[in-house]
């Protein structure tokens, strides 16, 4: 398999909850139960509980689309430290209300057959990008096939 771009946001395998899609490295607060992402141990957004608390939680690959934008004119990607870029324009970003909590911003793969609605059901799908020189995987968001 190849190696993820970032994988302490994201794994390959699924949840019990979307078996088939991966999924996302969250937290849940162990006090007060909100779920949260990406997972961090510098506090609760609801009451504030702050390091052992806060416990890593697998978020599933499914949600809501709650808006999209195409974006077709774009800064050059700035380079990381790996030598890896940004997304190149066009692109389509979108918010993501997860079935598990959080509404996540992302990118999104877009159809020219399907066009992207708010409301549309949306699944977790790692695919393939130059990583400056090497291929690695990336998230992204999708419908479902039907």
């Amino acid at each position: 398999m190849l190696d993820l771009l970032k994988p302490n946001l994201y794994g390959p395998e699924g949840t019990e909850s979307a078996p088939g899609h991966p999924c996302l490295k969250g937290g849940k607060c162990g006090h007060c139960g909100h779920v949260f992402f990406p997972f961090q141990v510098y506090g609760c957004e609801i009451c504030g509980a702050t390091g052992e608390v806060l416990k890593p939680f697998a978020l599933g690959g499914c949600g809501t689309l709650i808006a999209s934008a195409k974006v077709h004119m774009h800064s050059p990607p700035a380079k990381s430290v790996d030598n890896i870029g940004g997304p190149q324009a066009p692109f389509v970003v979108g918010s993501i209300k997860l079935d598990d909590g959080p509404t996540i911003r992302t990118l999104l793969i877009d159809s020219d057959e399907r066009p992207l609605k708010a409301g549309d059901r949306m699944v977790s799908k790692l695919v393939p990008i130059d990583g400056g020189g090497k291929t690695l995987l990336d998230l992204r968001f999708t419908q479902p096939p039907d």
